[in-house]
Parts: C-alpha cells; structure tokens; sequence
C-alpha cells in the first residue's frame, strides 16, 4: 500500500498474518505501527509491506488465543465482544475503525460498551465464539503458506501455535479472583503459579478459563 491510503483502524495482512493498524507515524522508515490479532503482539512495518483486508459478514479469525465468527443477524449482548465496522460516534464517544470492544449494557438501538461508548446496532458485527463451519477463515492471507492444510479448519475451532505456553496468565471464570500463570507443562498437564495444575484440555475451555496476556510480552 500506499502510505497515504494507510489510515489507524485498518485491517491490514503483514507478513500473512491479519493485523489492525494502530498508528501511522511518517516521519519513522517502519511507519506502520501494527497490533496482531492472534495474540495482539505489536509489530512495525513500512505502508509497502502491508495489505489491506474489509472484514465483512461471515469472516472469521482469531483474536487474542480465541476464534470468532462475524455475525451482523446476532444481536450483543453483556459480555460479548463487537467489531465496529461502520463508526459513527457522537461527540462524547471515542471509537474508530474495527475497534473491538466489550458490551457492558445493551438497549433498544445499541448497546454501550465498556469503555463507554455508545455504539449502534448498525455500527458493529458481533464476534461470535468459534468459527461457523461456513465462515471465511480470514487470519492468514494464504493458508497453505502458513500450514500447508486446512485441516485443523474442519476440526478444531483453535491451532496448535494457540495452546497454552509458559508465561500464559489465565483468569477462573467460576471464581474471578483466581488468576495464574502458566509456569510449567509436561504432557497435558498444565502448572499454574500457587501450585494449582489442570488439564490443558480444561485450560483451553472458554467456559471455565480466559487467557489475559502472556507475562512474557509485558
């Protein structure tokens, strides 16, 4: 691209990976300041290296360790991440281009979000979790790159890179106040700091746990 068709907002491929641009600095050689999506680890490249994607309707990709299918027939509701794909915010709103954030109220014509925004209906695709057998699976520019099957997209709803890994921080979904770090793996058992160990299967449960950061990026 064009360093003046590189604008904060966009969903852009870097290196075959989907990325949101988070600021575009010119005076800098690597002037595009990248967020990836997969595990929101933050990248610099230059405008040449990039290519921009609209997410639309039915895509789908992962976002921070978890998969997500774009749904604009679902409603949010609490709790539920959006995609804002069409920002139009008031004067005391401050969102912009594919934001994605979390939905902590819900009314009639939108919903208000944690960061309070108020975002409506028309403005957003809902991320529903797990990928919809008949989504575009949007995380990588040439799947056969990354790869070389596509088998995983037809059993699974995550990829091996996305298993736990030391310096993971997860947080009890039953009990909120419980967050740990993975600090060790051997086989399928995962151990967490304060000497708790689960199975990597139950880790991996959104139900039960949700991945935070990894300790390592920080």
């Amino acid at each position: 691209m064009k360093l003046f068709n590189v604008r904060k907002g966009l969903f852009v491929y870097f290196e075959n990976e989907l990325h949101r641009v988070y600021a575009v600095k010119p005076m800098y050689k690597k002037s595009v300041h990248l967020i990836r999506l997969r595990d929101l680890t933050q990248q610099l490249a230059s405008a040449a290296e990039v290519e921009r994607y609209q997410p639309k309707e039915n895509d789908s990709f992962i976002f921070n360790k978890k998969v997500y299918t774009l749904s604009k027939e679902q409603k949010a509701d609490v709790g539920d991440y959006i995609l804002i794909t069409y920002p139009h915010p008031d004067i005391l709103d401050h969102y912009s281009l594919n934001e994605i954030e979390v939905v902590a109220t819900v009314e009639n014509k939108g919903v208000i979000t944690t960061n309070s925004n108020g975002i409506k209906h028309t403005e957003y695709l809902l991320m529903v979790p797990g990928r919809d057998e008949n989504s575009h699976p949007i995380e990588y520019h040439d799947l056969s790159i990354a790869q070389g099957d596509t088998a995983y997209l037809e059993t699974s709803n995550t990829i091996h890179d996305l298993l736990p890994i030391i310096g993971d921080v997860y947080q009890k979904l039953d009990d909120t106040s419980i967050e740990a770090m993975v600090v060790a793996i051997q086989g399928d058992i995962v151990f967490l700091g304060g000497g708790l160990e689960v199975h990597q299967e139950e880790l991996m449960d959104p139900e039960k746990w949700d991945f935070l950061y990894n300790f390592l990026d920080k």
